[in-house]
């Protein structure tokens, strides 16, 4: 088995698209093609099932998928040690959610670009169970995490910052003037991005020991803080992507503490050997994340 035929099985396995790890690779889509034909060829067994426009891993390519990481990641470790490379180098896979993308990792991804140019970024965006599965299944290097626990089964992590939450609504809302009980909120009309979400969970966890309780469905941050501005109700959102909102008055922020508290962390498989561009960006998101908090 050669290295860059593993090399690109394993970007195809990751996007579950040879048009998109052509792009990523920067090969012409029928030289993806044929490479996995000769690395298919050589084991002698199928490595996809090609179901029309879109394939999936056979049972033998999911078993060859966390041997070919590991190749991929001693060959690079071995290059850079033979070669005594300083310039730390290579593609991170890293799984990410809206708020931290638009909110706290700019200036992280700002230092990577400028300082690191040789490190390239492939960011992924889902959340909870999503992220902490492809990271035990190794389709993301490292992740981020906003969850109230903070020991993940498989996964090593590192807590970068207790991240705040906001209970916000429009300005004159009827609970704009005193203290709030979560009981004051069972009756209201809640506003909230899609399950899986910590923070809309954890909040519709305490909501219902009450009462039942429904959310107005908005999908993104972004939208639900436009609606919550437009006096379409209240959200609970991290304090990080209203604070903008709050200063110029467009949402005012109830008298309403949660009673969980949620972390921000980055991790990854436990066990896994991170090289040297992982350490890196591992080192400086807690530097960087942390001077946010």
């Amino acid at each position: 088995m050669e290295l860059r035929l593993l090399v690109t099985f394993e970007k195809v396995a990751t996007v579950l698209s040879f048009t998109r790890a052509a792009a990523e690779l920067s090969y012409a889509q029928s030289s993806v093609t044929s490479q996995i034909r000769a690395l298919e060829s050589s084991l002698g067994v199928e490595l996809f099932d090609r179901l029309g426009s879109r394939i999936r891993l056979t049972r033998a390519g999911e078993r060859l998928l966390p041997y070919a990481r590991q190749i991929i990641e001693l060959a690079e470790e071995a290059r850079a040690a033979v070669t005594g490379t300083e310039e730390p180098s290579g593609t991170l896979t890293v799984g990410t959610m809206e708020s931290l993308t638009s909110y706290r990792l700019p200036p992280l991804l700002e230092y990577v670009h400028h300082r690191h140019p040789k490190v390239r970024l492939a960011l992924r965006t889902t959340i909870g169970d999503e992220t902490r599965q492809a990271l035990r299944q190794g389709t993301y290097d490292v992740g981020f995490l906003m969850e109230e626990e903070t020991e993940h089964p498989g996964l090593q992590s590192v807590v970068l910052a207790v991240e705040p939450l906001a209970l916000v609504a429009a300005p004159g809302h009827a609970l704009a003037a005193g203290p709030v009980a979560t009981a004051d909120l069972t009756g209201q009309s809640l506003l909230a991005t899609e399950p899986g979400c910590a923070y809309r969970d954890l909040f519709e966890r305490e909501l219902t020991a009450l009462k039942p309780v429904e959310f107005m469905e908005f999908g993104t941050i972004e939208a639900t803080k436009r609606a919550a501005a437009a006096g379409l109700g209240i959200a609970l959102l991290p304090e990080v992507t209203v604070a903008a909102e709050l200063a110029a008055g467009s949402l005012v922020r109830l008298a309403w503490e949660p009673p969980f508290t949620l972390r921000t962390q980055l991790a990854w498989r436990a066990g896994k050997r991170l090289p040297a561009h992982a350490l890196l960006f591992v080192e400086q998101a807690r530097r960087l994340v942390a001077e946010q908090a």
